[in-house]
């Protein structure tokens, strides 16, 4: 878990690699029921076209179907789910379900400014979507794709004022599931500053300490 931008996807790419435990992430889990065509994708493909939240009962449905499959037998790492404290509910409901447990619950920790910063210096390749940084990783010239060649651009959320709108958002809808998980003990609360290789060591250790206890 984290805030926009903190880099939980990134991290959590890394780690699944590491661990050779699925990365979970509903982005690609509602893109891959709706290619799929199966029943739970008719009924999410019938919400997205109305634009319509996903209701979370679905979602865990999908979530379990994901879990479910030979690859998560051994692990997996969930990045999106759950958001809400219905969510958090719902898988609990899963992983008894499926008779699995979590080792924690990770956030990502970063000042504000330092989100704003990484946001709002992003810029994206139309034609090829390579992804740049005005101070972390610029092209080579400005303003224009190392790979293809496009002139880069600048997402419309990846503006200051929508990015303080998103983090309001966070901090109301899923602050309170990282305050379920501490009450539970399970919420583990890692440094997101820093190099991307530092974060994934700080996050591969706590895992480890995690399951040595």
């Amino acid at each position: 878990m984290g805030a926009p931008g903190v880099g939980k996807g990134t991290q959590a790419v890394r780690l699944a690699m590491i661990l050779g435990a699925p990365h979970i992430s509903t982005g690609d889990i509602l893109r891959e029921a709706v290619k799929g065509g199966t029943d739970l994708g008719r009924k999410v493909r019938s919400f997205l076209e109305a634009g319509k939240l996903v209701p979370d009962g679905l979602m865990g449905d999908l979530i379990q179907d994901r879990m479910s499959k030979d690859d998560a037998g051994a692990g997996f790492i969930l990045d999106g789910f759950p958001r809400t404290l219905d969510q958090v509910h719902i898988l609990d409901g899963v992983l008894e379900n499926l008779g699995a447990v979590l080792d924690g619950a990770y956030i990502l920790a970063a000042p504000e400014g330092e989100i704003v910063r990484r946001l709002t210096g992003r810029r994206i390749c139309p034609g090829c979507n390579a992804v740049f940084h005005l101070d972390s990783r610029p092209p080579k010239a400005p303003g224009v794709c190392d790979e293809c060649g496009s002139a880069l651009v600048q997402r419309p959320d990846d503006t200051e004022a929508v990015i303080r709108d998103r983090l309001e958002v966070y901090e109301a809808q899923t602050r309170p599931v990282a305050d379920a998980y501490r009450q539970r003990g399970q919420l583990v609360e890692i440094d997101g500053l820093g190099d991307p290789d530092e974060i994934t060591a700080r996050l591969e250790n706590s895992l480890k300490e995690s399951r040595a206890q």
